[in-house]
């Protein structure tokens, strides 16, 4: 496992709540193993890794905000 990571807020300060922490952690540990099953399948199912990396960063570039009014 990683270091926990750091969880900056819009205001720069870190998330400090230690249940939001542990959601985060994870949500992230959770999203990583899902992306990197993703990338290694696609990869020896003979997708091009650059093609495959390129769809997956177009998908976070895509993700929409849940905040109201943004």
């Amino acid at each position: 496992m990683d270091a926990l990571q750091i969880w900056p807020q819009d205001d720069g300060q870190p998330v400090s709540c230690h249940e939001k922490l542990r959601v985060l952690e994870e949500n992230w540990q959770d999203v990583r193993q899902v992306l990197t099953d993703a990338f290694e399948d696609a990869v020896l199912m003979g997708v091009s890794e650059q093609v495959m990396r390129d769809r997956l960063q177009q998908l976070v570039a895509g993700l929409q905000t849940p905040k109201v009014g943004v």
